[in-house]
Parts: C-alpha cells; sequence; structure tokens
C-alpha cells in the first residue's frame, strides 16, 4: 500500500507557481498531479518520451544554429540525434523495437527539415527561453514556463511528436492551456502581443509528415478561461483536493497501480 503523505513545504511549494504542464495534469487528474508532483513518484522512461526528448533537442540545436546564422549541415543534426538517442539514463522497455521507433524517429526530423515553412536564414526571435509572469494581483501564482521558439515578429512556436495526424477542429481546444500560458508570458516579457502561435506538429505515421497549425493571438476570453482555470489549481490545493479521475486516459497512466491502492485518503 503505497503511503499518501506529502511533506508539508512541497505543497506550499505548488501554491507559489504553476505552469501550462502541472496545470494541465491538474485538470486531468488531481492525484495524477499529487503522484508526479507531491510525492515525486518517478517512474521509468517510456519510448515515446524518449523520443520525443530526442526529437526536441535536435530541433532545439536547430534553433539555436539559425540564432547564431550557422550553416545548415544535416549530418552534424544526425550526430546529435545519434548521441541524444544513445543517452538512455535509465532502461527504457523497446519490446524489441528501438531500431525501428530510431529510424522512425529520424526519419521525422528529416520530414521537418524538409517541409518546414521555417526558412534556414530566418533569426529567431528567441530560443528555449525561460519565462515567468507575477500574477499575484490577480490572486494568482507566478506563471512559469519555456517556450520553444519565438520566430521574427512575435510568432510564438511549439514543437510536438505525435501517433497520428492532429484533428484541425480540436488541436486549437486542446492545447489552449499550454498556448495561453505562451502568450502570458510573452506578453508580459516583452510588452508586446504575440503575432499568433504554431503548433508544429511531426507526426509518427507509416510515411512522417510535418503538420503546422497556425493560430490567432490569445483573445481575452482565452485569458479569462486560463485564470478561472488558475483558481482552481489554487483553491484544489488549498483543499488538499486529490481525487482521482477515472477515464479512457487511464489506460496508459504510469501511475495506474498506485491509483488502485488510493483509499481517499
Amino acid at each position: 500500500m503505497i503511503a499518501l503523505a506529502e511533506p508539508p513545504n512541497r505543497i506550499a511549494e505548488l501554491q507559489q507557481t504553476v505552469s501550462a504542464s502541472r496545470l494541465g495534469l491538474w485538470l486531468t487528474c488531481r492525484l495524477k498531479f499529487y503522484f508526479r508532483y507531491a510525492l515525486k513518484i518517478q517512474k521509468p522512461t517510456t519510448p515515446a518520451l524518449h523520443t520525443g526528448t530526442t526529437i526536441h533537442a535536435v530541433l532545439q540545436a536547430w534553433n539555436l544554429a539559425r540564432w547564431r546564422k550557422q550553416p545548415f549541415e544535416l549530418a552534424s543534426f544526425k550526430q546529435l540525434f545519434e548521441a541524444g538517442w544513445m543517452d538512455q539514463k535509465s532502461p527504457i522497455d523497446w519490446d524489441g523495437e528501438e531500431e525501428k521507433q530510431r529510424q522512425q524517429a529520424w526519419s521525422m526530423l528529416e520530414t521537418f527539415f524538409a517541409e518546414t515553412p521555417i526558412k534556414a536564414n530566418e533569426k529567431p526571435e528567441a530560443v528555449e527561453v525561460a519565462a515567468e509572469a507575477d500574477l499575484s494581483q490577480h490572486g494568482l501564482p507566478t506563471l512559469i514556463g519555456i517556450i520553444d521558439l519565438v520566430r521574427a515578429g512575435g510568432r510564438i512556436v511549439d514543437f510536438k511528436t505525435s501517433g497520428k495526424t492532429p484533428d484541425a477542429g480540436l488541436v486549437e481546444h486542446q492545447h489552449e492551456i499550454q498556448l495561453s500560458c505562451y502568450s502570458v508570458l510573452y506578453r508580459d516579457a516583452t510588452g508586446r502581443k504575440e503575432a499568433g502561435v504554431e503548433l508544429h506538429h511531426l507526426v509518427k505515421t507509416k510515411v512522417p509528415k510535418l503538420v503546422v497549425t497556425p493560430l490567432a493571438p490569445m483573445t481575452a476570453n482565452q485569458k479569462t478561461r486560463l485564470f478561472k482555470l488558475m483558481e482552481s489549481y489554487v483553491t484544489g490545493l488549498e483543499r488538499g483536493d486529490f481525487v482521482p479521475s477515472p477515464g479512457f486516459h487511464c489506460a496508459g497512466c504510469e501511475f495506474f497501480r498506485e491509483c488502485r491502492q488510493w483509499t481517499g485518503g
């Protein structure tokens, strides 16, 4: 039976700041949030997480290279990819498909480099920038986050890997929390309104493809929605409201065993 007694100071720490990932998990399942952020239960790295992390590192290097006006050399990014793939800090259960998934991941990057609308000579406004916004005037914690890329002119870009083609009718709604957080961070840091937001999905289909979804700047209504969701986060932490949210998403949850042992405490 798992002990559900978090260090009191950990909850206090979580009340001081909020991020898009924390808020998204809080709204998905508060008990999973508790396991991950309050108890800090460590779980093995999954193949999907390792693939996404490796791809993200290569894209970060590509963005930084454009920032520094370095020439594009596919071979150097292939070397970086191979080094990142081999850097498996904990055992990963590949189920005998590591080589297949490695080749597929590199094919996704090759497709991205061939099809990206971002030109090789386009210098970014910012790359992997850590930002925070003091929202105390709204009775909310400090918002923190790291923005993947800000293109010239203030277009915020977030890179994602996906196992299937994103639904154009759902993608804005599904990622509204994260994108609104980025908009708040950008506006607070620059004093300007973002020109727009772009989602760049690297899709892991049989033949990899890149799907770019351009979105408008955050609206006043979206900002209000975000702040209301943050209020739920704040009041829930104050109450210790760590209840599970059973559903289809439980099938792939790494905390399924711990959840089944939960007794309502």
